[in-house]
C-alpha cells in the first residue's frame, strides 16, 4: 500500500517559496525584454529593409526550430569556450528572452501587419513621424489583437523555465529535485511543484490579462 507524506515535502516550504519566487522572477524579466525584443523584431519582419527582415528571419527560425534546452546549453557551457561565462541565472534569462522574442515576433508582426492601410495614411497625414506612427497609431491596437495569443507565450516560456534547473538555476523544479534528493519522497515533491506550477500559470494569465488594456496598450476598439 502507497503512504502519501506531503508533510515531508511541505516542511521544505521556505526552498519551495525561494524557488517559485525565483521562476517568478525570471519570468517577469524574461517577459519585459522579450515581448520587447519581439515587438521589435515583429516590425523588422513587417516594416524593415530586405537585409534586415533575412537577419531577423534566421533569428526567429534558428530559436522556433530547436529545442529550448538546446539553446540553454548552448548558452552556458558553449559560451565559456569563447570567453564568456555567465550565472546560471543569467543564462536561464538570456536563453528565456532569446526563446520569448523570436515567438512574439511572429504573434507581433500578425498584429502589426492587421493594420488597416487607411489608418495608416490618415496618420501619415498628421505629419506624424514613422516612429510616431508605429509607436502611437499601430503598435496600441496591433497589441490588443494578439495580446492574448501573447499571453500564452509568456506562459509557456514561464513553464519552460522548470529545464532552467539543469543548469544549477535554483527555481522551483530544482528546489523539487533538491528536496526528493533529501526525503527520497519524488512523487510528493513533484506533486505539489506541479501544483504551484498550475497555480502561478493562472495568477500569470489574468494578471497579464488585466494589465494589458490597462497599462500597456489601452482600452482600443480592438481589444473588446
Amino acid at each position: 500500500m502507497i503512504v502519501l507524506d506531503f508533510a515531508a515535502v511541505l516542511s521544505h516550504w521556505p526552498q519551495l517559496l525561494r524557488g517559485l519566487a525565483m521562476t517568478l522572477g525570471l519570468t517577469v524579466i524574461s517577459a519585459v525584454l522579450g515581448v520587447a525584443l519581439g515587438v521589435a523584431c515583429g516590425w523588422a519582419r513587417a516594416w524593415g529593409g530586405p537585409a534586415l527582415r533575412w537577419v531577423v528571419g534566421v533569428y526567429v527560425e534558428l530559436i522556433r526550430n530547436t529545442p529550448f534546452i538546446v539553446q540553454l546549453f548552448f548558452i552556458f557551457f558553449g559560451l565559456p569556450s569563447l570567453g564568456v561565462k555567465l550565472t546560471p541565472e543569467l543564462a536561464s534569462v538570456i536563453a528565456m528572452v532569446l526563446n520569448l522574442g523570436a515567438y512574439a515576433a511572429e504573434i507581433a508582426r500578425a498584429g502589426i501587419e492587421g493594420t488597416p492601410r487607411g489608418q495608416l495614411e490618415a496618420a501619415r497625414s498628421l505629419a506624424l513621424t514613422e516612429v510616431q506612427v508605429f509607436l502611437r497609431v499601430v503598435l496600441p491596437p496591433a497589441l490588443a489583437r494578439v495580446w492574448p495569443a501573447m499571453t500564452s507565450q509568456i506562459v509557456i516560456v514561464m513553464l519552460g523555465s522548470a529545464v532552467c534547473g539543469q543548469i544549477a538555476a535554483q527555481e522551483l523544479s530544482y528546489e523539487a529535485n533538491l528536496i526528493q534528493s533529501r526525503n527520497f519522497r519524488a512523487f510528493e515533491s513533484f506533486i505539489v511543484a506541479t501544483l504551484l506550477y498550475l497555480g502561478l500559470s493562472v495568477l500569470l494569465r489574468e494578471v497579464l490579462r488585466r494589465i494589458g488594456p490597462r497599462w500597456i496598450f489601452g482600452r482600443t476598439p480592438q481589444a473588446r
